[in-house]
């Protein structure tokens, strides 16, 4: 997948954030803070830094500023709040503004939203090595087979592939997929998921959360 370079100073965070990312496929750096980060950019050029503003040594809007930081995708991941820093934190070029506390899912969804849009690549998953979804070009094979899927079969199953490894609630599930606008209840998200089970044979991919949702493991 992707290199980021994850620049917070505490190490539970920091930790927390690598693992998640590392689920979904990235490889990830640390740096503790602001010298750490620009030695690690000496070395290695990351594909996305997650970059903290208030870090010891050099913040993060000093940081964002220099030469080495210009060429690589930056998303602000901070505590800072208020309108003026998101503001100035965007203006100083960061490509987007996360705050503290986030939920893993909106912190996964932002990188894959900066990815896209920095760096468009074919997003096809091959899942068990005989189903493969292209999520550009809104197929899907099984076994050889093109499978048709309706809109929002397809829409859950790219819920569940850009979330792969995570449990997620069926509320979540229905947010994510078809969002708040979307009339339904939770037992529309099982009706779904026993027909991308059967259609793509992903009984044994997606798992049952007992008396919480699904998993989508790859």
């Amino acid at each position: 997948m992707a290199k980021v370079l994850i620049v917070e100073d505490e190490k539970a965070i920091s930790d927390l954030i690598m693992m998640n990312l590392t689920l979904v496929g990235h490889e990830c750096m640390q740096a503790f803070d602001g010298n750490e980060a620009i030695m690690a950019l000496e070395r290695e050029t990351p594909d996305l830094i997650l970059l903290d503003i208030m870090i010891p040594y050099i913040d993060g809007f000093t940081l964002i500023q220099q030469e080495i930081f210009k060429k690589i995708p930056v998303i602000f991941v901070t505590a800072k709040s208020n309108t003026a820093d998101k503001v100035k934190g965007l203006k100083l070029g960061a490509d987007d503004y996360i705050v503290k506390p986030f939920e893993t899912v909106e912190l996964l969804a932002r990188v894959e939203a900066v990815f896209r849009r920095v760096k468009p690549s074919k997003r096809i998953f091959v899942i068990g090595g005989t189903t493969v979804i292209n999520l550009d070009e809104h197929t899907a094979e099984a076994d050889g087979v093109e499978i048709t899927l309706t809109n929002r079969e397809f829409e859950l199953l790219e819920t569940l592939i850009n979330n792969r490894n995570f449990a997620l609630s069926r509320e979540k599930l229905l947010d994510l997929a078809w969002g708040y606008d979307y009339f339904g209840d939770t037992r529309t998200v099982d009706v779904h998921i026993t027909k991308l089970r059967k259609k793509l044979n992903l009984e044994e991919h997606i798992k049952t959360i007992y008396k919480y949702g699904y998993r989508l493991e790859m």
